[in-house]
């Protein structure tokens, strides 16, 4: 989506956008360039631009100070599960997080990228209403849908937030002068998933179907991302008539799919994107590469996969060599334990470090059948959903000894294995913390022990009972607040488990 010159077009807009929408102080309103807000919001391609400018956000710190956003993802999502394991490259505070001893100046709980890009949004939500009347070619319906876009996206940053920290401020204004930076208390975990809701609820009937082309359908949210972010949101808030509801509206879109199973079946899904599977990735290319090759490619590569994931995620068959689609040459390079998704040429070959622009995964079709059987599970209807994932597991090729026959009739046997599969199909997806505590906290935490047992097989051996102790505190599975933040709010009080 963001190519050639019209990444660094878009590049500039974001360092005037942040000039005048960061949270810093402003000895001068207006930037040296000579453009402060006021003289932008004019026409709808500067509409267009500013929404553009939110997906941009995604891609990079436009600062140079903070991770880019599909880093930050992946670190919330899987250093604190089962899946990684510890590299030549690993940092102290990865290290920190692996173990279950995270501390507030850990940089890795800066929330401020995800609160820039929301800032972002909430810009485009108040002024792109003021161009209706400085551009008459501009429509009500193209204004609804880019306020529509911007909502959803605000509505996604929410969700990562309030799954990560549990209680968040809720800003919905943006800031561009020092007389509007106000300290802001934290919003209870329940109002912001009632905003979350609202917002993707608006968002809904206005945002576009499609953009025209299928790299923008992938790379910006559409109102069937919109579905996805429901049903996820859903399931995490336990209503599951709407999380089922949202999946059909995706899957009866027949506007999505699952590949067959090929030898070009990485590449399509992975290497290149955008593919059929696929519903919302952050887009990156030649022009704008991603971080993940110093992560996982060389020598001191931060991480690799960790052992369970072919001994126990995947397996393997000795006798027939038949695999899993998802397993060797795909997550993970078998032999070594190289984390693949983000690096392989094809499915032997690594690429080259100017070559790195597999894009993240935000959400693909499987996701929505997954969510869909996980919700019906719940509702007690587990043959319904025990159909989706075998479904799915045939289509992928899954080993029969990751199959442990539920019990239809067992809620929590069904659920389990739903949770197994997702971990074999969205393996460093930045997705697998969040299901654990998904699956962990339902009915007031009935699972805890599974995740006793996680830890157990993550920290060292020295450190598991500390662990172990640790995680019983339910508030001890949210980030502290980043020390910088209770600094500069006031208002702000650490998260329980770490005063």
């Amino acid at each position: 989506m963001f190519k050639g010159k019209y990444w660094l077009k878009t590049c500039c807009l974001l360092l005037v956008l942040f000039s005048a929408a960061s949270c810093s102080k402003w000895l001068d309103l207006k930037p040296s360039d000579g453009i402060i807000r006021q003289d932008y919001w004019n026409t709808k391609e500067q509409v267009k631009a500013a929404v553009i400018g939110t997906y941009a956000s995604l891609l990079d710190d436009p600062t140079g100070k903070d991770r880019s956003l599909p880093e930050q993802f992946f670190l919330w999502g899987e250093l604190r599960a089962d899946m990684l394991a510890p590299s030549t490259g690993t940092i102290a505070e990865e290290f920190e997080v692996m173990n279950v001893n995270t501390v507030p100046s850990n940089s890795i709980v800066n929330w401020r990228p995800v609160y820039r890009t929301i800032n972002y949004c909430n810009t485009v939500i108040d002024f792109a209403p003021d161009v209706l009347a400085s551009d008459k070619t501009f429509t009500q319906e193209a204004l609804d849908a880019y306020v529509a876009e911007a909502k959803a996206m605000r509505a996604l940053m929410y969700f990562y937030l309030v799954r990560s920290f549990g209680d968040v401020p809720l800003k919905l204004k943006s800031t561009s002068s020092d007389e509007e930076i106000v300290t802001i208390a934290k919003s209870s975990q329940q109002d912001v998933l009632a905003q979350i809701i609202k917002d993707l609820n608006e968002a809904e009937p206005k945002i576009l179907l499609t953009y025209g082309d299928n790299a923008s359908d992938k790379g910006r949210l559409t109102r069937y991302t919109v579905n996805a972010i429901q049903a996820d949101v859903y399931l995490w808030m336990e209503k599951y008539d709407e999380a089922v509801a949202a999946c059909d509206k995706v899957i009866n879109s027949r506007r999505f799919g699952l590949l067959a199973p090929s030898s070009a079946w990485y590449n399509t899904v992975y290497r290149t994107g955008n593919s059929t599977e696929s519903m919302f990735e952050v887009q990156y290319n030649a022009q704008k590469v991603n971080d993940f090759y110093y992560m996982f490619g060389i020598g001191t590569r931060r991480f690799v996969a960790a052992n369970r994931v072919m001994d126990q995620v995947y397996t393997s068959d000795a006798v027939f060599g038949a695999k899993d689609i998802r397993a060797d040459g795909v997550s993970v390079r078998a032999e070594d334990g190289v984390i693949w998704k983000y690096i392989g040429k094809n499915d032997k070959d690594m690429i080259a470090p100017g070559d790195s622009y597999a894009h993240w995964f935000v959400y693909r079709f499987a996701d929505v059948l997954l969510m869909k059987a996980e919700a019906l599970a719940q509702k007690g209807q587990g043959s319904a959903a025990l159909d989706i994932v075998r479904a799915l597991r045939s289509n992928r090729n899954a080993l029969p000894g990751t199959d442990n026959n539920p019990d239809p009739a067992n809620v929590n046997e069904v659920s389990l294995f739903i949770l197994e599969e997702r971990a074999r199909e969205f393996m460093f997806e930045g997705k697998r913390w969040y299901d654990v505590l998904r699956y962990v906290k339902k009915n007031n935490y009935e699972n805890i022990a599974y995740l006793q047992d996680m830890i157990a097989g993550i920290v060292p051996a020295n450190m598991v009972r500390t662990a172990q102790a640790k995680m019983l505190d339910h508030n001890s599975h949210y980030f502290p607040i980043y020390q910088y933040e209770l600094q500069t709010n006031k208002a702000l009080v650490q998260n329980p488990f770490y005063k």
